[in-house]
């Protein structure tokens, strides 16, 4: 099978952002005439007709700033020299861009430039790639007639003394250097920082010649600012000022391939730059339709786990979980494999085994895992990580619109006017989409922000939101009932898209539900601890205030009510008719890389690929068909029924394909429990993750720069992944799940995952259009794309729902089993940090972790007063499910009665705290509601201790046979 090469896209910058006017004018450039959109500046025009005008400010990431001066041109009948990067154009106005006297103007301001700048080209990291080099070049610089009689580049004058102007090279920020003697004051970095990322960590510190780019206050270097290591500043600078380590050490890459990120659910676009196969920098890839060129400290920087000492490249075996691994064979382990699982059949029933697929692998892979299970296997005992984040967006949204994804793209943000953002926090776990909604906000969009902490979005440089409704941790129903209460008391709704578009009938039985004063703000305050005058506030300007979205995250879907918040989400959106359109919507905001896909791609134990139930005899028989083997027509096993059958005694062997569910899942000791009950835990994945303690079977695998795919993000946008270099261990994913699934006698013939797609396709409604080819072509779609969205379709429900008419639904708040009381006065809440990523596996590989080195309990000044606990100390958590100790942090952040922590670190293991409750519709556990205890600690647990001993002794692995 060929491998697919992306077609050529220019990469040229064009010098200013792209005018999104529709009226047309043109113009005359060098004697050209252009035709371009209103409002498009000279430069771009110029550039648009294959004319480069030279630039040193300018760039189309960000707006124009006219500082260079190195863009002047000549405009008939206008006086002096404008720069190009500033000036609009006009109907009938004839540019000259190469007239001498522009010329002679544009030498002599480069040679200014020159004059303060080292000229140390052969040696400079950014030699071959520095824009102040290509300028020089491009005016036809040859000598410089200035000596400056001071400099920023030397550390010494003439006579000896120290040079007051030369400030030292910044190396604290481990992934990029800051060398102020390289600087050209052009402000491309502070204007990327403040309009691209939104951080405004960065300004222009002094006036004229002593002025230069400065990180936060005196004194601050760029890893004690505000800076969020995004990268775009490193992005936006023409010189060696702002440069990466990897491209400092390694050299200036002379190759690139375009491919996905793998961490969150934006699922960004990257140009991976290499020598030979050597990665050394991934830039993002300005023609990405969901990240438009930007990145966070993740996608940019951390990718060198790929390489890390930790990883596994050869497969390993054992018989118990307490002896150490052999490396052996791919032929000896997956032999190994798939004895053990026909054997466990044989003695035990079909159903004694089953899989869990990935979110972090691509939709081929996942796809392959899943069609093991129920065609190899015999049995539907497929599970997904999305059991444990979003299986309650499925159901919500499937049940209320007809379809289980979300209903717009990302670029939908840039019309909304009033966004309620509940259960998710973006500048953490999806910081690219952030930047795009806090940008919106300072174009005067407002913001409703329901959480029971103070995020940072909040409240931020540049942006506030207009109402913060901190409830208590599992009265998401609540809070938005009483939202919905008042929308619809007010006579705020919009009939006219209700009788259109939904069930008026359901409507009416739903209002007057929700009119009962039951649900009123006033009646709910003192369950959920949010002001009833701040909620009516932000009920009636979500209502009045124009385009209106939704956004949400992991703290909707993850509680016992998960499914039941997702739908009254649903039905804020159809009362108020944010929906088919650009500005409005109900968006999740996916955990992982491919949660999207995973879902799509019939992860599930009782849906096949595209949402379909397994007991409906048509959908069985399109798979049948295509696969030659029958489907079992009863649902599987859910993960939690997985390990509750282990512990019984009846499920006896599981493949696990990327997923660390011993980390991730609640209820950690239970888990234990199950996975150390199997005869046969097959761990698929790049390390031994604390899932490996219990396996019996380790194959390694692939990373995302190592394999051919798709990954499908929160936009329902399928991206492609190519493969940068070879892989490692000598196989893809889909190589090795086919190579175990042709060990018990499937008969794969694949050879690329191109032919995969073709089966989704053929199989799979919403992707029936998708193929490698239209992907190449297009760069991405946004399913369904099909004979009636060939073009795919980036905003839902235009015309329709999916299931015909919106149906609204009852939404009773049903206070959780998970009381508090005097044992367990506190709730515990869990979520993210920026710098790490899921259960840290990746990124705690990285040099991320100076940013997040362990777990921290936030609490309350209040709460730890009480408890005599100071900001640092070690403290004990306790719940009703077990105990743990980590550091704690004093903040004001989180409400009194309310504490908070990450779970990135399997040192802390903050699921052994969780429970076993989950949402009354899909399972997903409710890690966002949790009794607990918080007193000082002497040191660890004893289950910590027994933990870590159990891991250790797990991880021995045999010297390799001479």
């Amino acid at each position: 099978m060929k491998d697919f090469i992306i077609p050529t896209r220019s990469d040229m910058d064009m010098g200013t952002p792209r005018s999104k006017s529709t009226d047309m004018v043109t113009l005359t450039i060098d004697g050209f005439d252009v035709t371009v959109p209103e409002g498009t500046s000279v430069m771009r025009a110029s550039a648009e007709a294959g004319i480069a005008v030279p630039k040193l400010c300018a760039t189309d990431s960000v707006e124009a700033f006219g500082s260079c001066r190195l863009c002047v041109v000549e405009i008939e009948g206008r006086r002096g020299t404008p720069a190009s990067c500033t000036t609009p154009v006009s109907a009938g106005m004839v540019v000259k861009t190469q007239s001498p006297k522009v010329k002679k103007i544009r030498k002599g301001v480069m040679e200014l430039y020159i004059s303060d700048h080292p000229l140390d080209c052969l040696t400079c990291a950014a030699n071959g790639d520095c824009e102040l080099q290509d300028m020089a070049g491009m005016v036809g610089l040859r000598d410089v007639r200035y000596e400056a009689v001071a400099n920023h580049f030397e550390a010494r004058d003439s006579s000896g003394d120290i040079n007051s102007q030369f400030i030292p090279k910044d190396d604290s920020n481990p992934y990029f250097t800051y060398d102020p003697a390289k600087c050209i004051v052009c402000s491309r970095c502070v204007r990327a920082c403040e309009e691209v990322q939104g951080t405004f960590a960065l300004t222009i510190e002094g006036m004229g010649f002593n002025s230069r780019v400065s990180a936060g206050a005196g004194g601050d270097d760029f890893m004690s600012s505000d800076c969020v290591s995004c990268g775009a500043c490193v992005q936006a600078c023409p010189t060696a000022t702002l440069q990466e380590k990897s491209v400092i050490e390694m050299g200036t890459p002379e190759r690139s391939v375009v491919t996905t990120c793998a961490y969150c659910g934006v699922g960004c676009s990257f140009k991976a730059e290499l020598n030979g196969d050597e990665l050394v920098r991934m830039t993002p890839y300005k023609h990405g339709e969901a990240n438009r060129g930007h990145s966070c400290v993740k996608g940019r920087f951390a990718w060198g786990y790929a390489n890390h000492s930790d990883r596994i490249l050869n497969p390993m075996i054992r018989d118990k979980i307490t002896d150490p691994w052999r490396e052996v064979s791919w032929d000896e382990a997956i032999g190994f494999s798939a004895t053990k699982l026909r054997d466990l059949q044989a003695k035990h029933g079909v159903k004694s085994i089953g899989g869990i697929t990935s979110s972090r692998c691509t939709n081929e892979e996942t796809y392959l895992v899943q069609k093991m299970i129920r065609s190899t296997f015999g049995n539907n005992n497929t599970d997904t990580c999305a059991r444990v984040c979003h299986s309650p967006t499925g159901y919500g949204l499937k049940t209320t619109f007809g379809t289980s994804a979300g209903t717009q793209n990302f670029d939908s943000v840039e019309e909304t006017d009033v966004i309620i953002l509940i259960g998710s926090n973006p500048t953490d776990g999806h910081p690219v989409f952030a930047s795009r909604m806090k940008k919106r906000m300072r174009q005067g969009a407002k913001l409703i922000v329901i959480d029971p902490r103070r995020t940072d979005i909040v409240r931020s440089a540049h942006i506030e939101a207009s109402h913060h409704l901190p409830l208590l941790p599992g009265t998401n129903v609540a809070v938005l009932s009483s939202i919905a209460h008042v929308i619809v008391t007010e006579g705020l709704m919009d009939e006219d898209f209700i009788r259109t578009r939904c069930d008026w009938d359901e409507f009416a039985h739903y209002a007057e539900f929700i009119s009962d004063p039951r649900h009123s703000p006033e009646a709910t305050a003192m369950l959920t601890g949010v002001d009833a005058n701040e909620l009516r506030a932000a009920a009636i300007l979500f209502a009045t205030g124009g385009n209106g979205s939704i956004y949400y995250g992991l703290g909707v879907t993850e509680h016992s009510q998960g499914s039941t918040t997702v739908m009254a989400i649903a039905n804020l959106a159809m009362m108020t008719g944010n929906l088919g359109k650009n500005g409005v919507g109900v968006n999740p905001l996916r955990g992982q890389n491919n949660v999207q896909g995973a879902c799509d791609m019939g992860s599930f134990p009782h849906e096949l690929p595209g949402y379909r139930h397994v007991s409906d005899d048509a959908t069985r028989e399109v798979f049948e068909k295509i696969w030659g083997t029958t489907i079992d027509p009863e649902p599987g096993l859910r993960i939690p029924n997985m390990l509750d059958a282990a512990v019984d005694g009846t499920f006896k062997g599981i493949y696990i394909q990327g997923e660390d569910i011993l980390q991730s899942d609640p209820d950690t000791k239970h888990v234990q429990a199950g996975l150390a009950a199997m005869e046969c835990v097959i761990v698929h994945d790049l390390f031994l993750n604390e899932t490996a303690n219990y396996a019996h079977v380790f194959l390694p695998g692939s990373t995302f720069l190592e394999k051919d795919g798709t990954f499908t993000n929160a936009e329902r946008r399928i991206n492609r992944v190519r493969k940068v270099m070879a892989p490692k261990n000598g196989y893809g994913d889909w190589e090795v799940t086919m190579l175990l699934a042709n060990a018990m006698d499937s008969g794969w013939t694949y050879t690329h995952p191109a032919q995969i797609m073709d089966e989704i396709a053929a199989t799979t409604p919403s992707f029936a259009g998708v193929n490698y080819e239209m992907l190449e072509t297009r760069g991405s779609v946004q399913w369904p794309c099909n004979e009636k969205f060939p073009n795919g379709a980036p905003i839902m429900h235009v015309d329709g729902f999916a299931r015909g008419k919106g149906q609204f639904i009852i939404t009773e708040y049903v206070a959780t089993d998970e009381k508090t009381g005097p044992r367990f006065p506190l709730l515990l809440t869990t979520g993210r940090i920026l710098s790490q990523y899921n259960v840290g596996a990746q990124t705690r590989r990285t040099e991320n972790s100076v940013w997040h080195e362990e777990d921290l309990l936030e609490i309350h000044p209040h709460d730890a007063e009480v408890r005599g606990i100071r900001d640092g100390q070690y403290v004990r958590l306790a719940s009703r499910a077990g105990e743990t100790q980590l550091k704690a942090q004093i903040t004001d952040r989180v409400s009194t009665g309310v504490v908070y922590t990450t779970f990135h670190h399997p040192d802390t293991q903050a699921n052994v705290i969780t429970t076993d409750y989950s949402d009354w519709a899909t399972n997903c556990p409710e890690y966002k509601v949790t009794a607990v205890q918080v007193a000082l600690s002497n040191g660890p647990s004893d289950w910590q201790e027994d933990y870590n001993a159990q891991a250790a002794n797990s991880r021995r692995i045999l010297p390799a046979a001479e």
